[in-house]
């Protein structure tokens, strides 16, 4: 079997060719009982193709990719663990997530058999911002020199909401999973030795998390104290418009 670049008439051996970094190459073998691409692979590890070469005519381009450090590209990762890359790529799917499910309970207080207009703003709102929240870790990635990886976002374990104290109630221990999974992403941070990162987490989320609980601790307490039916609907028109 020889290989020869596919822009040359000149021939070169395997060897050779699997010293090259970055070259195209039109692979030739008369050997019609194996792929001419798995005799390449035997010789050059890196080798990527999209023909098997069967019948000894492969046409196809094959690249080969030197490992030596001095051919690959400049890359601006620094100091980024492939464990906050993933945890990255997880937080995004958990920001969409949260976003699902606040946009899930706006739509149900908009609903005609609801009709609580407060309560659907609010939660547009927090839908928004935990959208928004998503795209922040995805520009993140990228500075950073990692790769957006985006996950299926799963729905939100219920359809209808009960009442509005019942939905808050479940909002609070969303935003409370949500901050337990940015510290837990702000301690791979840490362990990994990346104050840049814990930095950025702590600037942009850890003291809205803590806000946020805060609030719907607040409107759950309140919405205990004036009961179902007209209290939550007095409630919803006077606490929760433009909250």
């Amino acid at each position: 079997m020889k290989c020869h670049i596919a822009s040359e008439v000149t021939f070169i051996s395997c060897k050779e060719l699997q010293n090259h970094a970055e070259a195209r190459f039109t692979c030739k073998t008369k050997d019609t009982a194996s792929p001419s691409l798995a005799i390449v692979r035997q010789l050059a590890n890196f080798v990527t193709c999209s023909c098997g070469g069967f019948a000894g005519t492969c046409q196809s381009p094959v690249v080969i990719r030197s490992t030596k450090s001095s051919d690959k590209m400049p890359s601006i990762r620094q100091n980024y663990h492939i464990e906050s890359e993933a945890g990255v790529n997880k937080q995004i799917n958990l920001e969409l997530y949260a976003s699902y499910v606040y946009l899930s309970m706006a739509s149900y207080f908009q609903s005609a058999t609801v009709a609580l207009p407060g309560a659907h703003e609010y939660f547009m709102k927090a839908s928004d911002e935990e959208r928004e929240h998503a795209k922040k870790f995805l520009k993140f990635q990228n500075q950073r020199g990692g790769t957006v990886v985006l996950q299926d976002i799963v729905k939100p374990g219920k359809n209808t909401w009960g009442t509005l104290r019942d939905a808050v109630n479940d909002a609070l221990e969303l935003e409370k999973n949500v901050n337990q999974a940015l510290l837990d992403l702000h301690g791979i941070a840490e362990k990994h030795s990346d104050p840049q990162m814990q930095n950025w987490i702590e600037q942009n989320f850890l003291t809205h998390q803590v806000e946020a609980i805060k609030e719907l601790g607040d409107h759950l307490r309140r919405l205990e104290r004036v009961g179902p039916g007209l209290g939550e609907y007095m409630y919803d028109h006077e606490s929760l418009v433009d909250d």
